[in-house]
């Protein structure tokens, strides 16, 4: 997102547009020197980040929108899956846990850090608990290992560990994290709406089917993708949104003449959801999950020392991915000072914490900032309020569960795509003639969407670093903090022969 300001025009406000003033010594870029309004505009500062009340709903609706698929796909990661026991989780359940939490969080989340990012269950994480974890120790204890996770996360938080963790990165390299951040939800929407596959043998991913776009889904993507990108170049109020819903409507139309199915029965079909008007509308919620947590049964199960490493793990990942998602979200918005770190930066690292406590305790996995928060952003949202709306909509999804399958993720795909192209202005930051510079950032980009982890291209990026400026002269460039995160990241990249060892 350009980090140049928009302030309301006459058609939204009723009055004339606002002076824009030169950004404050803070360096937010968005920052400018205007009264608020009221109470609720002074608390979120909406007035001062350059901002509408009108842009706030806007972009928590279009945030809201873009990842409500979580309340779907994470039953159907956690859901039915049997632990070493052989018990599984509910589906209904994990769903009405999934956006009752999602919903608590994000609320608390704008409440406190006042920023525009929502939380929900991580999709790197459960689906490591449904994959690796559960066959080894059962649900309750895999929980019991996110809470502790989420404990720690807090304690890093408070204490400040993770602020200055977060202070010694250089600042090529959280502008690179945001350049492949768009990069990486840019790929996700390209995978999930069916215009980026895998083959069966040969290159690892290709267009479309046989290099082909041959479904309808695909093709409305691609609409959407058109008329979201059109709307936005021509900075149309609510353009994104506007898009979503209008590819959502056309959707509708095809699915009720065409009659498609789900992409795994045909592969012509809908990637998640299908697009169909819902016979009912509410839905009530179970929430027989909630507290349903074993905090140290693991360790006496599997051992100290094989626990220990799936909490490292745990840990690992959702530590960076999150401050990784955070680093290139405050950019996006124009939010970021000058040094990188953006308002109220410790508290977010708090609540991000207490996330995943909360998605332990609920049965949902850790929760974290969700990167598809870049679409509200691209809407215009730059405060606490569009966190609060999203986080009302998803206690709302818990009764009116129907209507979330509405929007097909294709064209949520679409609006990630945009999103994702407009994280690219970043790279502008990336000195790239210094090669010191150029090549930890590059492996830092291409990483991110290339492993389809977060997390796996900070941790690239940040050995890169190390190693590269103090091998050619340059070791007074790398903080103390970066080598020992940096070695800490060699020793999650070699976590399996790790594991391995301590098994035998």
């Amino acid at each position: 997102m350009s980090s140049s300001v928009f302030l309301p025009d006459e058609s939204e406000t009723g009055a004339t547009p606002a002076v824009v003033h030169p950004p404050l010594p803070t360096g937010a870029t968005t920052t400018v020197d205007a009264e608020p309004r009221n109470a609720l505009d002074r608390f979120f500062e909406i007035t001062r980040r350059g901002s509408t009340f009108g842009r706030e709903i806007r972009g928590g609706i279009v945030t809201f929108v873009t990842m409500a698929y979580i309340v779907i796909l994470n039953p159907l990661i956690l859901g039915g899956v049997d632990d070493v026991t052989g018990n599984a989780l509910q589906a209904a359940q994990i769903g009405a846990a999934t956006g009752l939490t999602a919903g608590v969080m994000t609320i608390l989340f704008g409440l406190i850090a006042r920023l525009p990012f929502a939380l929900a269950a991580g999709l790197g994480i459960n689906s490591f608990l449904a994959v690796s974890v559960v066959g080894q120790v059962t649900w309750p204890e895999a929980m019991g290992l996110v809470v502790i996770n989420g404990i720690l996360i807090v304690l890093f938080g408070a204490t400040g560990i993770r602020s200055a963790i977060f202070n010694a990165v250089p600042a090529p390299l959280k502008a690179a994290i945001t350049v492949g951040i768009g990069l990486f939800i840019a790929f996700i929407g390209f995978v999930d709406s069916g215009f980026v596959t895998r083959t069966p043998g040969g290159p690892p991913v290709q267009l479309g089917d046989g290099g082909s776009i041959t479904s309808v889904p695909t093709l409305i993507f691609l609409l959407g993708l058109l008329v979201i990108g059109v709307l936005v170049a021509r900075r149309v109020p609510g353009g994104i949104l506007i898009g979503i819903v209008a590819s959502t409507v056309v959707a509708i139309i095809a699915q009720a003449f065409l009659k498609l199915g789900p992409s795994f029965e045909d592969p012509n079909g809908w990637h998640m959801t299908i697009p169909e008007i819902p016979a009912s509308f509410v839905t009530i919620p179970d929430f027989g999950l909630i507290g349903q947590f074993d905090l140290f049964g693991s360790f006496s199960r599997v051992g100290a020392l094989a626990a220990t490493m799936l909490v490292f793990t745990l840990v690992f990942s959702n530590f960076f991915d999150a401050m990784g998602t955070m680093t290139g979200l405050a950019k996006n918005a124009g939010l970021a000072y000058k040094d990188g770190t953006f308002p109220r930066l410790r508290s977010a690292f708090v609540v991000e914490g207490l996330g995943a406590v909360a998605g332990g305790a609920t049965s949902t996995s850790s929760n974290t900032v969700f990167v598809d928060s870049a679409s509200g952003i691209g809407e215009g949202a730059r405060t606490g309020l569009a966190s609060v709306v999203v986080g009302l909509l998803f206690l709302l999804s818990m009764f009116f569960t129907p209507l979330t399958l509405v929007v097909p993720i294709e064209v949520g795909s679409a609006a990630l795509v945009v999103v994702g192209a407009m994280m690219m202005a970043q790279i502008k930051e990336i000195k790239f003639t210094n090669f010191a510079v150029a090549l930890p950032a590059f492996l830092t980009i291409v990483t991110m969407p290339l492993t389809y982890s977060i997390a796996n291209g900070i941790g690239v990026g940040f050995i890169a670093w190390a190693l590269v400026n103090a091998l050619s002269g340059r070791a007074r460039k790398v903080h103390w903090l970066m080598w020992i995160v940096a070695v800490g990241f060699a020793l999650y990249f070699v976590r399996g022969p790790i594991e391995v060892l301590l098994a035998g």
